[in-house]
Order: structure tokens, then sequence, then C-alpha cells
């Protein structure tokens, strides 16, 4: 038999796609595809910490979850000392950490300021850093899954005025790339890149750029192979294959969930 393979008997699907008995911690879980991936994580069987900025969000999606426990923590991710305070209230480290918390605002090249790319720096990739760290310092022994959220922009770059978010994206894809290598032997850790997924959040942009966003999404749609957006729900499927037993030997993988824009 050669050395490493595994010896355990062939489970069922079902048995390789439940999370029963086990905890997730998704963060930006009050909508968008974090809210989805929670809904479809509960309905695997796991109990859901759910981590967000928007407390009313938060309360919302606890009483949408009935099946399985849930927690909803409030937590500003772009601040390190609630990041360590969330841990430290948590008795029992999660199972699965899924690092879909993100913001995306827009501003010119020459017009960002310091302030400005720390504030998106340590939301979309700070955070991955520390939240990732907590979850391998916690489970350093037992391993675990984490699996964290990039962007299409990340790789071909496709709006504009979005530099600052393209560099916090690719961090994330570097990072999940560095922590597959360096603790492939007891954690997975993938990264999801969605795009052209309609959410919330790009409903919110849409309706402020006004007729702007209406050329730019024709011109999106004309290089969009299935010729559609994406639903959340669509992600959050591929994220809980990645969090399942489904995905046992996938490590440090980048895959996107675009609808085959990446690749036109």
């Amino acid at each position: 038999m050669l050395p490493g393979l595994p010896t355990v008997a062939r489970p069922t699907l079902s048995e390789m796609i439940s999370l029963a008995g086990k905890t997730a911690m998704i963060t930006g879980a009050a909508s968008g595809i974090g809210k989805a991936t929670a809904l479809r994580f509960a309905e695997a069987g796991a109990d859901i910490i759910a981590v967000d900025v928007d407390g009313e969000g938060l309360q919302k999606l606890a009483r949408e979850i009935s099946e399985v426990r849930i927690q909803a923590k409030l937590v500003d991710l772009s601040n390190k000392s609630e990041i360590d305070r969330l841990w430290d209230e948590i008795e029992e480290a999660p199972d699965i950490l899924v690092n879909n918390a993100g913001i995306y605002p827009f501003k010119g090249f020459t017009e960002v300021d310091e302030g400005f790319l720390d504030w998106v720096m340590r939301v979309n990739a700070l955070s991955v850093f520390w939240m990732s760290q907590h979850m391998i310092r916690r489970r350093e022994k037992r391993g675990g899954v984490i699996v964290n959220v990039g962007s299409i922009e990340a790789i071909l770059p496709f709006k504009e005025d979005l530099a600052h978010y393209t560099m916090s994206k690719a961090a994330v894809i570097a990072l999940t790339r560095s922590l597959a290598r360096d603790y492939g032997k007891k954690f997975r850790v993938n990264v999801v890149i969605p795009g052209g997924i309609y959410t919330e959040g790009v409903k919110k942009i849409a309706k402020k750029l006004g007729i702007k966003a209406v050329g730019e999404a024709k011109e999106f749609m004309k290089r969009l192979p299935m010729g559609r957006m994406g639903d959340p729900d669509e992600v959050a499927r591929v994220i809980l294959f990645l969090a399942s037993d489904m995905a046992s030997y996938v490590n440090g993988a980048v895959i996107p969930v675009d609808g085959g824009f990446l690749s036109t």
C-alpha cells in the first residue's frame, strides 16, 4: 500500500456532505454570500457562529435558522482587538472558518489616502490573516478547515476605481496558498473566487451609480459566457463543498465561481 493512503471505509454521499456535530464560524454572515453560506451550513447540520458588523442583519439571520444552534457575534473586523475579543469569548474553536466579510468602496487610485487604504486592507486582508491565525492556534493539534472568499478582481480587474480592493483580495489568495503549504497536514485552506454575484451590496452600488452602472453591466454581461448574474447561494454551495469531506483532498485551491468570466 502506498504511504499515506487512507484505509477508512468508503463513506456515503450524505455522510460526506454532512456537517452534523461541527461548528462553523462565518464572517460577513448578515447578508449576501455570507448569509447564503450560513443557511446552507445550517441545512447541512453545522452549528453557526455568525459574525458581522450589521446587528440587525444578524438578528434576522438568527430568526431564519432554527434547526441548529446559532450564535450572533457583532464584531468590527477592521479592529484587531475586537477579533481577539471574539476568539476569547468562544469556548470551543470552530471546526470550520469561512472568511467571507469584505468591503468594496469605489475610489480613484490617485484619490486614495492612507486612512482609506488602511481601512480597506484591515477589513479585506488583515482580518483574514488574524482570523486564520486564531483558528490555527486554537486547533493546531486537531486541525480544521478554512475557506476564504476572494474576488475575480484579484485575477482579472474589470471595474475602475478598485485598485485598493483588487490588492486586498490578491492578498487573500496569497495567504490561502501559503497557509495550505505550511499547515496542510492538519488544515485544508482554500479560496473561492466569486464574480458577477447579485448580492445586496451589488444592488446598492448599481442604484448609486445609476446610468453608469447600466453601461458597465452590459459590458460585463458581454464577457460572461453564461449570460447571467450568479446567485449568492451558488457560491455558498461551493463553500459547503470545500468545508465538507467531499473536498477531503482539496487544499490550496483557487476556485472561481464566476459564470466563466475568467475564461474569456
